[in-house]
């Protein structure tokens, strides 16, 4: 019998998931549960890393988030789906990793730089915020993961974690694997304003919103910026409606679109009322799973018990080796 090798990935449950978080990871997560073994957690934790001081909503994003991925495929009995909090093994590891993991490690990392800047209205000068590759290299050294599944722009952060796996195996002998970073192939996709899509620029589509949400949205997706009337001919290449025309129609539609839209043939609010009807129907069997999990809380508190279970019984024994290697 093949064994599988381990994966392992995260979200941190800061709201309810959109479209760039479906393309970005979740639909990569969902075509991986065949070929490895998936572990996938609820980074509740680290929505104190930034959000510390509004906590209020954290457990409700996690029982939600936990509904948009089985309504997108995840499936308990072939992932492993848990939550960081309810793994307290993951704390304490991250405690003796902070033990030997040095500063200036932490201050070059390019993320924690980024946020400084893009969150200059959040005090961020915390220990938890700065120590946070510290808790995301416990999570997954914590699973021996032989891989995370991540964008060209995460790859940094699976660096540091083997930085800190091997500076660990030279104190104190071969624990932990050097995890590698598995490179996922994302589509463009940006918000209905042209920016990154992300719920604190408010304008994202979420994988919840029901159809009429979704049409209205859509509606006010920004175009080609040089077509101001609908006698004036289209560049589809810059326009991001056609971008989601690329993801969501069928081929037939995409090829009608980008030729009528170069001869004005078709103009915006048209061409915008296409694109949300197919994307309307493309959501449609996660809308149904959805109202399925929503309507058994039952179920999903089950899924929730069983995916933590699963997850601490590895992590306790992950500990006994570790606390065997520091002599503790």
């Amino acid at each position: 019998m093949t064994v599988k090798k381990r994966i392992l990935s995260g979200m941190r449950p800061t709201g309810p998931l959109h479209l760039g978080n479906l393309h970005g990871a979740l639909a990569n997560w969902v075509n991986m549960q065949e070929q490895y073994d998936c572990f996938f957690f609820i980074a509740d934790w680290h929505a104190l890393t930034s959000d510390y001081e509004d906590t209020k909503h954290i457990s409700e994003y996690v029982r939600n988030m936990l509904i948009d991925w089985l309504s997108a495929g995840l499936l308990p009995d072939k992932s492993t789906l848990f939550i960081q909090s309810r793994i307290k093994e993951h704390a304490e590891l991250f405690l003796v990793l902070s033990m030997i993991t040095p500063v200036p490690w932490l201050e070059r990392n390019p993320t924690y730089k980024d946020q400084i800047v893009q969150l200059s209205n959040k005090d961020l000068s915390t220990i938890g915020f700065l120590g946070y590759p510290v808790l995301q290299a416990a999570d997954i050294i914590m699973y021996k993961a032989y891989g995370v599944p991540v964008g060209v722009d995460q790859v940094p952060h699976v660096e540091i974690t083997r930085e800190i796996a091997r500076r660990f195996n030279h104190f104190y002998g071969e624990v932990f694997p050097e995890p590698e970073s598995i490179l996922t192939q994302t589509p463009k996709i940006l918000g209905i304003d042209r920016r990154k899509m992300s719920k604190s620029y408010n304008n994202a589509i979420f994988l919840s919103d029901s159809p009429d949400e979704i049409a209205a949205k859509v509606a006010k997706m920004l175009t080609d910026p040089q077509r101001a009337r609908k006698s004036d001919p289209g560049d589809p290449d810059v326009c991001n409606v056609y971008e989601f025309h690329k993801l969501y129609s069928d081929n037939q539609t995409v090829e009608r679109i980008n030729r009528e839209c170069r001869t004005a043939e078709i103009g915006c609010v048209e061409c915008k009322q296409i694109m949300a009807r197919h994307l309307i129907n493309a959501l449609e069997p996660m809308r149904e799973k959805r109202a399925y999990y929503e309507t058994r809380p039952h179920l999903v508190d089950e899924i929730m018990v069983d995916g933590c279970e699963k997850a601490r019984k590895v992590a306790r024994q992950t500990m006994v080796e570790v606390k065997a290697a520091i002599n503790i």
